[in-house]
């Protein structure tokens, strides 16, 4: 006997496990010190505990996404966070930087396996009708995780120690398990057919060039990295393997390809992948900049900067519920404009905000604009992108979006580093100095230019196209009058 689906419990189981799993692309920053305190890890450990997870995470997303469709979503989030978990507990348990580089890789191809088969599994859970309110509390938990990371980290490490920071992982996993198996359910027919292996070598070879490229080009001045490999000799040759992907991919569209080309023909899909890009690419940039202002330039220790930071996602989540209201109401398109314009103008405040012989009060009405931007731009993207996809390929489309989204975090931490040393010249970033307060006010402006640029190419996004009306019904005919 079927069990009746309760879409809200569906959606709240497993906003459990994709908010653990977010968590981690951010809160392990605030426990490098401890790190290299304890285990005596070297820079470059340090450097690929953080990308380990990060390489991992983007390179298999696509991957991840497609194996949902071919076995699952159900199937393949409860492994992904199954393994998830225990590679969580092995991160806590780690005696080496090498042990806990490879258990942060196992990380990553957990979350990669468990990150695309939300959006697929909501998706086909709501009617598009109410896909837009699910969305927002989506939006609302993924902007908060992520964005929480330096706050609950740091309150983990400064009690508990750094190995906290996973340990807490496992208790929250198996509650995610537990939760998909009792709530979740087997959404749709699945294909078993052959699955696509030299796709799945030729992406995977070619996004991890091009994520070791952009995690770790900044860590390595954009030169040398080993021998005479470059990073740009490592992007190129990123590019020259994915058009092989892409070639491969061509001739495989009637095989059960690793990328339907059907997801990449919606016009909508194409540009709100692009343009959901600017989102976590302002989001590190604000983070990056307003903590090292605090810490640096205003002297608050870590704890209070990441607490006074937190004014923003708190009010997010708020906000990105009636944004998925307004979405179902009047569409993703112009609340995700709105959002983007509250974005750029929270920052731009911030900007403001920066100056010789400020203090933190400052911050704050930047702050709780930026928060009302994060709350309405988070959800806008997922519902247009996803609105006209297939439930067959929900999997590989929510796969290929949240690779889109880690993307532009990527590009948003090199892009805001590289500007901010090139606008600081020979001034050190650990001295508090007009030159680093000049350095950040010019750096904040980066974020602003692409939200308002993303929010001009936002109005090409088309209506989407309208569900179709039910049909009439039929009258009973009605019996002749005898005389």
């Amino acid at each position: 006997m079927n069990r009746p689906v309760r879409p809200w419990w569906v959606l709240a189981a497993l906003c459990v496990g994709n908010s653990v799993s977010l968590l981690d692309t951010t809160v392990v920053n605030v426990a490098i010190p401890a790190l290299v305190a304890d285990l005596g890890a070297t820079v470059t450990q340090i450097l690929w505990v953080v990308s380990s997870y990060l390489v991992a995470y983007a390179v298999l997303l696509v991957t991840g996404g497609r194996l949902g469709d071919l076995y699952g979503a159900r199937t393949v989030y409860i492994g992904g966070m199954a393994l998830f978990t225990a590679a969580s507990a092995a991160c806590g348990l780690a005696a080496t930087p090498g042990q806990l580089i490879a258990a942060r890789l196992v990380q990553g191809l957990g979350a990669a396996l468990l990150t695309p088969q939300v959006l697929a599994i909501v998706s086909r859970t709501f009617p598009a009708e109410r896909r837009g309110a699910a969305l927002g509390v989506w939006g609302a938990v993924a902007g908060a995780s992520a964005a929480a990371g330096p706050t609950v980290g740091g309150l983990l490490v400064s009690a508990f120690g750094w190995r906290s920071v996973f340990y807490v992982n496992v208790p929250l996993g198996i509650i995610a398990v537990g939760l998909a198996l009792a709530l979740v359910p087997d959404t749709g027919a699945r294909d078993r057919r052959r699955f696509d292996v030299l796709g799945t070598v030729l992406l995977t070879a070619a996004l991890f060039l091009l994520a070791y490229g952009l995690i770790e080009g900044d860590a390595h001045d954009w030169g040398q990295v080993a021998g005479p490999v470059t990073v740009p000799m490592l992007l190129a040759a990123g590019v020259v393997v994915l058009g092989a992907f892409a070639a491969v991919e061509h001739r495989r569209q009637d095989r059960e390809p690793l990328l339907p080309f059907a997801v990449l023909r919606d016009r909508n899909f194409r540009l709100a992948a692009i343009l959901v890009c600017a989102l976590p690419f302002s989001l590190n940039a604000m983070f990056f900049l307003t903590l090292l202002h605090l810490q640096t330039g205003l002297g608050l220790t870590a704890s209070s900067a990441g607490l006074l930071v937190a004014v923003a996602p708190i009010l997010s989540v708020a906000v990105s519920v009636y944004a998925g209201r307004l979405i179902d109401r009047f569409g993703g398109k112009y609340v995700m404009i709105a959002g983007y314009l509250a974005f750029a103008a929270g920052i731009a405040a911030l900007a403001v905000a920066v100056r010789p012989g400020a203090s933190w009060p400052g911050l704050l009405p930047g702050l709780l604009v930026f928060g009302v931007g994060m709350g309405l731009a988070a959800a806008p993207p997922a519902a247009i992108a996803l609105h006209d996809i297939p439930p067959s390929l929900a999997g590989a489309a929510s796969g290929l979006f949240n690779m889109s989204r880690l993307c532009g975090s990527a590009l948003g931490g090199a892009a805001v580093g590289a500007l901010l040393q090139v606008r600081l010249g020979d001034a050190s970033i650990g001295a508090s100095s007009p030159a680093l307060v000049d350095a950040v006010r010019a750096t904040y402006l980066l974020p602003v230019v692409v939200l308002v640029a993303a929010t001009a190419a936002a109005f090409r996004l088309r209506p989407p196209a309208p569900a179709p009306a039910p049909a009439a019904p039929v009258p009973a005919p009605v019996p002749a009058l005898s005389r």
